[in-house]
C-alpha cells in the first residue's frame, strides 16, 4: 500500500513552491480509496532550505499539521517559509517524521496497521534513495530552477514577489499609519497628491469606525449576520481596502463618478475575504513569525498546539477511534467560502461606515467669515432604469462621490493598491483548476464569472486531460516582458501636454454649450440635446484617462525591473488572457507599444526584412494589403521619415503619428533606425514582438472545418501572388448584384430605385463590419444597423426613412453574398445551431470537449434575483438558475465553438514554439515572436493549423452529443468540400 501512495503522490508536482519543471517529488498528500479520510488530505508543505555551496534552493517538508477537505486543500497554495542556511548534509533531516505520521493517520484497516511500521520502514529508504537522485538531478539543472532568471537573483526576486501579493494592503495601511503620525508630530499636512491626502483624512475615522464595530462582534454584542466575518483583519487594513476598492469602482466604472451599491458590497467583501485568507495562511505557515527574529530548528515548525493536535490524532487511529478523529477534522475546517450574502453584508456595512466618516471640504474660496463648506464625501441614493412600461422600470442603489472627489479620481491611479500586477518570477505552473498562476493570491485557471456547471466541468477533468492546456498557459506564462522606456518617456511627454496625439484622449473635458437666452422651445432643446452630448462625451473621456492613469501606473511601477511575467488562464471557451488587467499585451496600441520582450536577439538577415514588414503592417491604412515585398518596400521609402521618428519622436515631423498603430510604429523606428544605421544590422539586438496575423481568422476556421475551396481562396488558406482581401471580395460580389438589380424595372422591384442609389456607396468599408461579424452569427437586423451606420457617416442619404430602406436592402444583399462566398461556413453554422436548439429544448446547455481536452459549458441561464437585506439597503442579488436561456444557447454556440477551435490553435502553436526555442506570445489570432524567428514561427503555426483540422471535429462532435443525448436525433453533417488542408503550408498570407 505504501509503495502505491509514493508511486500515486511522487507524480504530483505541488507547483506552488517548486523552482522546476522536475516533477517527482515527495507530497504524500492524500488516503487510500478505502480510507475514510479519502475526502480529506493532510496539509504538508515544503521548507526551502538553502543550500550553502549552491547557492540555489532544496525543498524539505514542513508538518504544519493542519486537516483539510479535499476541494479546499486543492484549493489552497503550498507555501513555502525561508530558513537559515544549513549544509547539504542537513538536508530534510528530520522531515520524514512528519511523512510517517501523514501515511500513518491515511491507514484505516485493521490488518495493514498491525504492519505498520515495517512498511513505513521500507518507505522512508526508498524516500531517501530516490532523494539523493532528486539532489543531483538538481544539481545538474541548476539554470532550469528559475526559467530565465539568474538564480543568485531568484530568491530576492521571490521575496519582492511574495511582499506584493500578501503585504499590499498591509503596507498601504502602514503608510497611511506612519503619515498620520508625521501629522501629528510636525503638526502639517505631508505634500501628498489630492486624492491621497483625502484617504488619508479618511482613514483614521473609518478605522476606529471599524475597530468599534469588531469589539462588540468580539464580545457577541453584534447579531448581525456578519459578525463572524467582521473581526478576521485588522481594522486599518480593512478601511484602506474599503477605501481602495471603492475609489477603484468609480474610476474605471462607467457611470460619471458613482457605482452600483451591489456591485460595491460584493467587489469590497470579495476583497476582505481574499485578504483574510491570505492573512491566516500567513500565521499559519509562520510567515509573519519570521519578523519576531525568532529562529527554529530546521523542521522543527509545528506549533506547541499543533504538536498536541498531531499526537492526540495518532493516539485516535491507533485505537481505532475513527469517529473522534473525524470531529477533529472537520473542527479544522474553518476555511469555507464566505458565499455572496456574507460578501454583500460585510461590504455593504463597511460602504456605510465609510459614509458616516468620509467629508470633504471646498477650496478656500470663500470669506473668512464663512463657516467651512464641509460636506459628505459620498453620498447613497437611488436610481430608476426606465423601461418600456413603468412597472417594468427597476430601481438600484448607487454610491456617489462628490465632484471634487470625482476630479482627483484620474490623478490618483498611481498611488491605487493594484495586487494582481504582472509577476516578478515566472508563475507558478498549472497543476490544476484553483492551483498555479501567482503564488499566494488566488488564481484559477478558467474565469468562470460564476457559472457553477463550468467550474465544475474544469475540476472533474482529470490532470492528465487538461495537461496540454496547462502547458500552453504555463508557455505563455513563462515569457519575459519588460518596458520599453523610450516609448514610455514618449508618452509621458504626450500625457503631460495634454494627451490628444496619438489616440491619447483630451485630459481635459469639453466645455458645456451656453445656455441660450431665449424662450424659444426649439433651441433650447436643440441645447439640451448638446448639453446631454457633451456630457456623455466627457464622462466617456473621464473613463478612458483612469484607464490610461492605470496602463501608466503599471508601466512605471515596472520600468525600472529587469523583466517580469504575466500568468495566465481561459475563459470558458478556451481563450487565453492574461491574469492582469491593466497593462498587458492584449491591450491597446499604447499597452503594446510600452512592452516589449525582455530577451532580445540578433535580427539576422530574414529578422531586418521581417522587422520592415511589420513596420508597414503597423503602419496600415491600405499599406497592410500590399504583397510582402510591397510592404519592404515601403518601409525602404521612408527611411528618413523613420529615422526622423525614432531621433526626434515630438520635435521632428511626426511621421509616425500618421500610423494605425502609433506607438508601436515608435518603437519599431527605434529598433530599425538602429539596425540600418548600423555596419553589422543582422548583429543588432531585438527585443520587438513581430506580429502575424490570422485573415479574416473565424472564416479561416469554418473554410478548414469544410474543406470549402471557395472560401478557403477568400481567407488565403491557398497561396496566391499578394494577399486576398475577403472584404473587397465580399464587396464586389455586392456591386454585382446591385449592378444586376438596378437594370430592373422599380414597378416590378421596388429595390431596383435602392440599387441605383447605393451602387456608389458600395466599397469594402461598408460591408466590413458585417463580415467581420458574420463568424459571430450577425443577424439581418443586426447587419442593417451596421450598414446604416457607414451609410450615415457618409451622408449619402439624408431621408431618414429612405435611408432605412437603402440600409435594409443592402444588408440583404451583403447577406447574400456572404452565402454564396462562404457556403459550406453557413452551412456548419446553421448544424451547430440546429444541435444547440434540439439539446436546449432539454433544459440542457450545450457542452463539448475542445480538442485540447479542455471541458466546456455553455454557461447561459435564466438569471433569478436573490434579495437580502444589509444594513444599508435591500440588495438584490443575481443568481442562476436551473432554466437555459435556448435562444442564447443557440445562437452563442457557433461562434463560441470555433473560438474554441481558434483558441485550441493558439495554444498548439506556442507549445510547439517553445519545445523550438522561440519567444512566442499571443492574442487569440495574432501570433508574436522575435524578428529572427518569424519563419520559424510561420512554418509552425501551419503546421499546427493543418494537425488540428486533420482530426474529425464535427464528427467527433456528433458522436459526443449522442452519446451524452441518446434519446435525441441530431441533423446529419454538412456535406464536405475537397480542399487540401496541406495548402495552407505554401501559402504565404494564411498568417502574415
Amino acid at each position: 500500500m505504501w509503495r502505491n501512495i509514493v508511486k500515486q503522490f511522487s507524480s504530483r508536482t505541488p507547483q506552488k513552491i517548486l523552482l522546476t519543471s522536475n516533477n517527482r517529488t515527495y507530497s504524500f498528500l492524500g488516503f487510500g480509496q478505502d480510507s475514510v479520510f479519502k475526502d480529506k488530505r493532510i496539509l504538508r508543505s515544503f521548507v526551502p532550505v538553502s543550500c550553502s555551496n549552491s547557492g540555489f534552493l532544496e525543498m524539505g517538508f514542513q508538518n504544519l499539521g493542519e486537516f483539510l477537505p479535499e476541494d479546499e486543500f486543492l484549493r489552497r497554495p503550498l507555501l513555502c517559509a525561508m530558513k537559515s542556511q544549513v549544509s547539504n548534509n542537513d538536508f530534510c533531516r528530520k522531515s520524514y517524521a512528519s511523512v510517517a505520521e501523514s501515511v500513518e493517520v491515511s491507514s484505516t484497516d485493521a490488518e495493514e496497521d498491525v504492519s505498520v511500521v515495517g512498511e513505513v520502514q521500507e518507505l522512508l529508504t526508498e524516500l531517501k534513495k530516490e532523494e539523493n537522485k532528486q539532489f543531483t538531478f538538481r544539481r545538474r539543472n541548476q539554470r532550469l530552477l528559475t526559467s530565465g532568471i539568474d538564480r543568485r537573483k531568484y530568491p530576492a526576486l521571490k521575496k519582492r514577489q511574495v511582499k506584493i501579493e500578501t503585504q499590499a494592503w498591509e503596507q498601504a495601511a502602514k503608510e497611511y499609519r506612519e503619515l498620520l503620525f508625521d501629522m501629528c508630530e510636525q503638526k502639517l499636512a505631508p505634500n501628498l497628491p489630492y486624492v491621497k491626502s483625502l484617504i488619508l483624512g479618511w482613514f483614521e475615522p473609518l478605522r476606529d469606525k471599524i475597530a468599534q464595530e469588531q469589539e462588540l462582534c468580539i464580545q457577541g454584542k453584534a447579531k448581525a449576520a456578519y459578525s463572524k466575518y467582521f473581526h478576521l483583519l485588522p481594522a486599518d487594513m480593512m478601511a484602506v481596502i474599503t477605501m481602495h476598492k471603492l475609489m477603484g469602482l468609480l474610476m474605471t466604472g462607467g457611470e460619471h463618478g458613482s457605482a452600483r451599491v451591489v456591485q460595491a458590497a460584493l467587489t469590497i467583501g470579495d476583497a476582505i475575504e481574499q485578504e483574510v485568507r491570505i492573512h491566516k495562511f500567513l500565521e499559519k505557515t509562520e510567515k509573519h513569525k519570521a519578523k519576531k527574529d525568532r529562529k527554529m530548528e530546521d523542521g522543527e515548525h509545528a506549533s506547541l498546539e499543533q504538536k498536541k493536535l498531531h499526537k492526540k490524532v495518532t493516539s485516535l487511529m491507533k485505537k481505532q477511534k475513527l469517529r473522534a478523529v473525524n470531529q477533529i477534522v472537520r473542527s479544522q475546517d474553518d476555511s469555507k467560502p464566505w458565499g455572496q450574502d456574507a460578501k454583500a453584508k460585510v461590504g455593504s456595512r463597511l460602504i456605510e461606515f465609510l459614509l458616516q466618516t468620509a467629508y470633504i471640504q471646498s477650496p478656500a474660496d470663500q470669506l473668512a467669515v464663512d463657516p467651512p463648506d464641509i460636506r459628505p464625501a459620498f453620498i447613497h441614493s437611488t436610481r430608476t432604469v426606465a423601461k418600456e412600461t413603468k412597472s417594468a422600470s427597476r430601481r438600484y442603489g448607487v454610491i456617489q462621490c462628490d465632484e471634487l472627489v470625482f476630479k482627483g479620481l484620474e490623478r490618483t491611479a498611481r498611488h491605487m493598491v493594484i495586487p494582481y500586477m504582472p509577476m516578478l518570477v515566472p508563475p507558478v505552473k498549472w497543476t490544476g483548476y484553483d492551483r498555479g498562476g501567482h503564488l499566494y493570491l488566488p488564481s484559477y485557471v478558467m474565469r468562470t464569472h460564476g457559472a457553477r456547471q463550468q467550474r465544475e466541468a474544469v475540476k472533474r477533468a482529470s490532470r492528465n486531460q487538461l495537461r496540454p492546456v496547462f502547458e500552453a498557459l504555463d508557455t505563455l506564462g513563462s515569457i519575459k516582458w519588460r518596458i520599453n522606456k523610450r516609448v514610455l518617456s514618449v508618452v509621458d511627454r504626450i500625457w503631460a501636454g495634454g494627451g490628444r496625439l496619438a489616440d491619447l484622449v483630451d485630459r481635459d473635458d469639453a466645455p458645456l454649450p451656453e445656455e441660450p437666452d431665449t424662450k424659444d422651445e426649439a433651441i433650447c432643446t436643440k441645447w439640451r440635446w448638446k448639453v446631454k452630448s457633451v456630457k456623455k462625451e466627457n464622462r466617456e473621456r473621464h473613463s478612458q484617462r483612469c484607464d490610461i492613469e492605470l496602463k501608466l501606473a503599471v508601466a512605471h511601477r515596472m520600468k525600472d525591473e529587469e523583466g517580469f511575467f504575466y500568468p495566465h488562464n481561459v475563459d470558458f471557451r478556451g481563450r487565453a488572457y492574461p491574469m492582469h488587467p491593466h497593462l498587458n499585451h492584449l491591450g491597446s496600441d499604447i499597452c503594446r507599444g510600452v512592452l516589449e520582450f525582455a530577451a532580445g536577439r540578433p535580427l539576422g538577415e530574414s529578422g531586418l526584412h521581417w522587422l520592415k514588414i511589420h513596420l508597414a503592417n503597423l503602419f496600415a491604412g491600405g499599406v497592410d494589403k500590399l504583397s510582402l515585398d510591397g510592404r519592404i518596400a515601403f518601409t525602404e521609402s521612408h527611411l528618413d521619415d523613420i529615422f526622423d521618428s525614432a531621433d526626434k519622436p515630438l520635435e521632428g515631423k511626426r511621421w509616425w503619428l500618421n500610423a494605425e498603430d502609433p506607438f508601436q510604429c515608435l518603437a519599431v523606428c527605434i529598433n530599425l533606425s538602429e539596425a540600418v544605421r548600423s555596419s553589422s544590422p543582422e548583429t543588432v539586438i531585438s527585443h520587438i514582438p513581430v506580429h502575424q496575423d490570422g485573415s479574416c481568422n473565424g472564416l479561416q476556421h469554418y473554410a478548414a472545418l469544410g474543406r470549402d475551396k471557395l472560401g478557403a481562396a477568400a481567407v488565403n488558406l491557398v497561396a496566391g501572388e499578394k494577399p486576398a482581401d475577403v472584404y473587397s471580395g465580399i464587396a464586389a460580389r455586392v456591386l454585382d448584384i446591385m449592378n444586376r438589380d438596378a437594370q430592373r424595372d422599380p414597378a416590378e422591384f421596388p429595390d431596383a430605385v435602392r440599387a441605383r442609389v447605393l451602387v456608389n456607396q458600395v466599397d469594402r468599408k461598408l460591408v466590413k463590419q458585417t463580415v467581420m461579424t458574420s463568424v459571430y452569427g450577425v443577424t439581418y437586423i443586426g447587419a442593417r444597423d451596421q450598414i446604416k451606420r457607414r451609410l450615415k457617416e457618409r451622408g449619402a442619404i439624408a431621408d431618414d426613412s429612405e435611408l432605412f430602406g437603402a440600409a435594409s436592402y443592402a444588408a440583404k444583399v451583403t447577406l447574400t453574398a456572404l452565402g454564396e462566398m462562404f457556403e459550406a461556413a453557413r452551412s456548419i453554422m446553421t448544424w451547430l445551431g440546429e444541435c444547440a436548439k434540439i439539446i436546449a429544448s432539454e433544459n440542457e446547455p450545450v457542452r463539448w470537449t475542445t480538442p485540447l481536452g479542455l471541458p466546456v459549458v455553455q454557461p447561459y441561464r435564466k438569471i433569478g434575483r436573490h434579495f437580502i437585506k444589509t444594513s444599508l439597503q435591500i440588495l438584490t442579488l443575481q443568481r442562476e438558475t436551473e432554466k437555459v436561456m435556448a435562444k442564447r444557447q443557440r445562437t452563442a454556440f457557433p461562434p463560441n465553438f470555433i473560438h474554441s477551435l481558434d483558441g485550441s490553435h493558439m495554444m498548439m502553436t506556442a507549445v510547439a514554439c517553445r519545445r523550438a526555442g522561440l519567444n512566442f506570445a499571443g492574442v487569440h489570432d495574432s501570433y508574436w515572436t522575435h524578428a529572427c524567428d518569424v519563419d520559424k514561427l510561420n512554418m509552425i503555426l501551419r503546421e499546427k493549423f493543418v494537425e488540428l483540422y486533420e482530426t474529425p471535429i464535427l464528427e467527433k462532435l456528433l458522436e459526443s452529443f449522442q452519446v451524452s443525448y441518446p434519446t435525441l436525433s441530431f441533423p446529419p453533417l454538412p456535406e464536405c468540400g475537397d480542399f487540401d488542408l496541406r495548402d495552407v503550408i505554401e501559402s504565404p498570407y494564411f498568417f502574415n
